[in-house]
């Protein structure tokens, strides 16, 4: 079928061409990317004229956003990205995206930029030097480098400092090859990463930023009717006169999405450990071990795809390992407290970013291990009300307890207590159905005397 549409499409130019319109909106992450590249590969399959990506994001993850610009400069559909409604913009990651398109476009009322390293997950921009002061005072003669010390902590800040100024420089290049690759505007690209500068729709088209300002989807595809632009390195005339087709997510992005939010892959993380934790302290009960396994199992393939901080990660399995210690044997709060005290530390630590889209919640984290501290306060007090209350069992019990004689005495007989026949010894003449003290056990045999009131 997908042959003969194809052929089809060859036979009659411009019959079944569509425009398809890919929604991205949000934090750009695996979800957005995973969508994005297979609507990309299907519109291609379809024979589609146009992809319109009409995109409103404040930026997002740096692997996520090289995968969609990918998809974006190997299609072979041109596809044009738009920043609609107004009021939305292209920031951060959705800047190189919106560069990297054959057309790029905007509302009214929309703006772009501040794509500095530290907004697309990697490490901060050095500062901005100060400047040299205009006239100098004349310096004293500095001792030689081999006379200084070696300071470990001048090696650290060099290396933070060479790192940063890797990530920012790698950043410019992709930036300003992404601007060249369509006539656009490199040298503002370049300070969009270097200064974090940012624009509105009008000036961006002014300085050659972008290519139009559009209103609206329509006046965008009549606009764009018949423009020619690059095209896996050949000129390719746009035809955005086909039928509209707008394009959702299916039920497993929208589950992608879901559990790629931190703050629900936290969750799931948790419910899978306490989940299996209960399965195993209570086996055969089944319902915690199976709702334990499949939460566990998505909150890995949810943070497998997020930039995660293994030290948090570790801290987090120490705290849970310390609490799940003083819950089997109780240590009067030292492994409890130091556990809530490596869970919540974890917590905060876990997300590699600096994105608020990929932060977990601090009042979430606040709630949890505070909620733990609560469980392992009642533990503690259950166990030394515990400690407090007197013996139930054992020979402590049997001492003075009444029985009834059943038959035998005086030597050996049995009587009942607490509702069971136990052997008994006496040297008392006793009759059935006569109330008796224990005095002792001696193995399984009691030792009894007559009851005081019945003496």
């Amino acid at each position: 079928m997908r042959v003969l549409l194809l052929c089809l499409c060859l036979l009659v130019p411009g019959a079944l061409a569509q425009v398809w319109v890919v929604p991205i909106k949000g934090v750009i992450g695996p979800a957005n990317a995973d969508f994005l590249v297979q609507q990309l590969e299907q519109a291609a399959e379809a024979n589609a004229s146009l992809v319109v990506i009409q995109m409103d994001t404040p930026g997002g993850l740096d692997t996520a956003m090289r995968t969609m610009i990918q998809g974006v400069t190997q299609s072979p559909v041109p596809v044009a990205t738009y920043v609609y409604p107004s009021g939305a913009r292209a920031a951060s990651a959705g800047t190189y995206l919106l560069l990297a398109s054959h057309v790029a476009a905007m509302a009214p009322g929309t703006n772009l930029g501040a794509a500095s390293p530290v907004a697309i997950g990697m490490p901060s921009q050095p500062g901005p030097q100060e400047p040299a002061p205009t006239n100098p005072e004349p310096e004293s003669t500095p001792e030689p480098e081999s006379d200084k010390p070696a300071s470990e902590s001048d090696d650290k800040v060099v290396a933070r400092t060479t790192l940063e100024k890797k990530a920012l420089n790698d950043a410019i290049a992709y930036i300003r090859s992404l601007a060249e690759l369509h006539g656009r505007n490199a040298d503002w690209a370049e300070k969009a990463v270097s200064e974090a500068a940012s624009l509105p729709a009008s000036e961006a088209l002014e300085m050659g930023v972008i290519d139009l300002i559009a209103p609206d989807l329509p006046t965008l595809l009549t606009d764009i009717n018949g423009r020619e632009v690059q095209l896996l390195g050949q000129t390719h005339a746009i035809d955005s006169s086909g039928e509209l087709v707008q394009r959702e997510p299916n039920w497993r992005h929208k589950l992608l999405a879901v559990i790629t939010n931190p703050n629900v892959a936290y969750i799931l993380m948790l419910v899978g450990i306490y989940g299996l934790i209960l399965e195993f302290y209570n086996p055969g009960v089944g319902l915690p071990g199976v709702l334990g396994g499949i939460c566990l199992l998505l909150a890995m393939y949810a943070l497998q795809m997020m930039p995660l901080n293994y030290a948090g990660l570790a801290l987090m399995i120490l705290g849970i390992i310390l609490m799940i210690t003083e819950a089997l044997s109780p240590s009067f709060g030292l492994f409890g407290i130091g556990g809530v005290i490596a869970f919540a530390l974890g917590s905060t630590m876990l997300m590699d970013s600096d994105l608020p889209g990929y932060q977990i919640a601090l009042p979430l984290i606040l709630a949890i291990s505070l909620t733990s501290l609560g469980v392992f306060t009642l533990i503690l007090s259950m166990v030394l009300r515990a400690r407090r209350r007197p013996a139930t069992t054992g020979d402590v019990q049997l001492a003075g307890a009444p029985a009834e004689v059943v038959d035998g005495f005086p030597g050996t007989g049995r009587v009942r207590y607490g509702g069971e026949i136990w052997q008994a010894y006496s040297d008392q003449a006793l009759t059935r159905g006569q109330r008796v003290t224990i005095v002792s056990r001696q193995g399984m045999v009691l030792s009894v005397s007559q009851h005081k009131e019945s003496a």
